[in-house]
């Protein structure tokens, strides 16, 4: 397999019907559409920098940074909408604290398909949910890029990320666009996840899919190139997320696998039960070194940072589903105003013993956005941080939980049916070697005053709620994936 073969995979297209404004909008307006639907709404325009007030409570001395976020923030056009909650386009947020006072921005990742999609005045661009529409061409991945996913700092660049193209590159002080990122001329538009996972020395490690093949990308702390490697995986399943210890690299195959290729992604999958779970654990050092484990079927977004005991026993939590059926496969229903018939994701304990033997302890409580310490990346690790939702009947997520995995406890604080919580990301204390010391920093959407808030609270304390909150002067959708970056 070579460059050629990922972008032909990764470009084909299929001719389904595209979700138009007025079904989106007739069944936001159903009386059983409730006002969260604000957080799926279209935003026009940029928004440019602007002070937050502060609501409550003051925030440390010693947090000061930029909590970036990316996430889609425009899905109706008048010829046409997308067909998934993922399609949107991407916009990138910049909430910024300093001596007690927070500050924000955001602006669109100025994409090539956002640009074609203005141009024909609809979403005409492919996508995850979304089909071609009327004069769409793909010559490569980063035709389709909505760049809408999460972000990452590299050497002084913001990179904006989607699932199957480059990162595209962002100016972390405007948010201006500079354009995708080639790592390597050979390499140009290869697909490069959304979740790289980032040692503590600041090594980059990620994946890009196509098919039964993957690109494993090795970067340095400044996004210098350090290895690109195709290797093949046993199945073609959907990958939204790996994981890794600090020696090896963990990967999930799940049986919502490619039965087709063709776009939209999602409907070129097929799940299959019966093939069971597989794990595909991977050397660093040497890639050709890999041990295959067996667990049950589960569908999946998000994973904890794994980590490795002593004998070898590899351990991470995952956020789990029954199946796809949930927002994986039926996306476009939230943007109707819908709440999803599927059960919420759960959390789940996985285990890979030297051995060979695998266990998968599901638990009762939703997850979902796992996120720990990232001094302790691949590392022995005691807590997890995850969103929670104590409310099957209400969309999205409206709590924040840590786990203490040594104590067999959870702290949770429930921001309320009225708010919409995002994920949320933790923050070091400067100067503190000890896990968990420090702050847990996110946004949520607050359905009353119709505004977003940022919030700080002590990651130790979790369940006595935020010790500092502000409150922006505009309502954005609710966003994936962000990264704090301290001054």
């Amino acid at each position: 397999m070579n460059r050629r073969d990922i972008l032909r995979g990764a470009a084909l297209m299929g001719g389904a019907a595209l979700l138009t404004p007025e079904a989106v909008w007739a069944a936001a307006a159903n009386a059983q559409a409730g006002d969260w639907t604000l957080g799926l709404a279209d935003v026009e325009s940029d928004v440019a920098p602007t002070a937050l007030t502060r609501r409550h409570g003051r925030a440390p001395a010693a947090l000061k940074g930029t909590l970036f976020r990316n996430g889609p923030a425009k899905f109706r056009r008048p010829g046409g909408s997308v067909g998934h909650w993922f399609d949107g386009d991407g916009m990138v947020r910049k909430f910024q604290i300093a001596d007690g006072q927070a500050r924000m921005a955001a602006r669109f990742v100025d994409t090539v398909k956002r640009r074609k999609d203005a141009a024909a005045n609809a979403v005409i661009t492919p996508g995850f949910g979304t089909a071609a529409g009327p004069g769409a061409v793909l010559t490569g991945p980063d035709d389709a890029n909505a760049a809408n996913t999460s972000v990452i700092m590299a050497g002084g660049e913001l990179w904006a990320l989607w699932e199957g193209g480059s990162p595209t590159v962002l100016d972390p002080a405007s948010l201006e666009t500079r354009g995708f990122k080639t790592l390597r001329p050979d390499l140009k538009g290869m697909p490069f996840l959304a979740h790289p996972r980032v040692q503590p020395d600041g090594t980059i490690w990620n994946l890009g899919l196509s098919g039964r093949q993957a690109v494993v990308w090795k970067l340095a702390a400044n996004g210098a190139l350090q290895k690109a490697e195709v290797i093949s995986l046993p199945r073609a399943s959907y990958m939204h997320d790996f994981t890794a210890t600090a020696r090896h690299l963990v990967i999930l195959l799940q049986p919502w696998v490619v039965d087709r290729f063709r776009m939209p992604i999602s409907t070129a999958m097929a799940w299959k039960p019966e093939l069971g779970t597989q794990v595909l654990v991977i050397d660093k050092d040497d890639l050709s070194k890999r041990r295959i484990f067996e667990l049950p079927p589960f569908f999946f977004f998000h994973l904890g940072d794994a980590w490795e005991d002593a004998d070898g026993t590899i351990r991470f939590d995952a956020c789990v589903d029954q199946d796809p059926s949930g927002m994986g496969a039926d996306g476009q229903a939230i943007l109707r105003g819908q709440v999803l018939p599927a059960a919420p994701p759960r959390r789940a304990l996985i285990t890979l013993r030297a051995n060979g033997r695998a266990a998968f302890d599901r638990e009762a409580i939703t997850a979902e956005f796992p996120r720990s310490d990232p001094r302790f990346a691949g590392e022995a690790r005691r807590y997890s941080v995850h969103l929670t939702n104590q409310r099957p009947d209400r969309p999205l997520l409206q709590g924040v939980a840590v786990r203490d995995w040594k104590r067999d406890r959870d702290q949770i604080f429930d921001f309320g049916p009225r708010h919409l919580v995002e994920e949320m990301v933790f923050v070091p204390r400067p100067g503190s070697s000890q896990e968990l010391d420090g702050w847990i920093v996110g946004t949520t959407l607050n359905l009353d005053a119709k505004a977003t808030e940022l919030h700080v609270l002590d990651a130790r304390h979790v369940d006595k709620g935020p010790i500092a909150a502000w409150r922006a002067p505009v309502a954005l959708p609710v966003t994936f994936h962000g990264v704090f970056v301290q001054a």
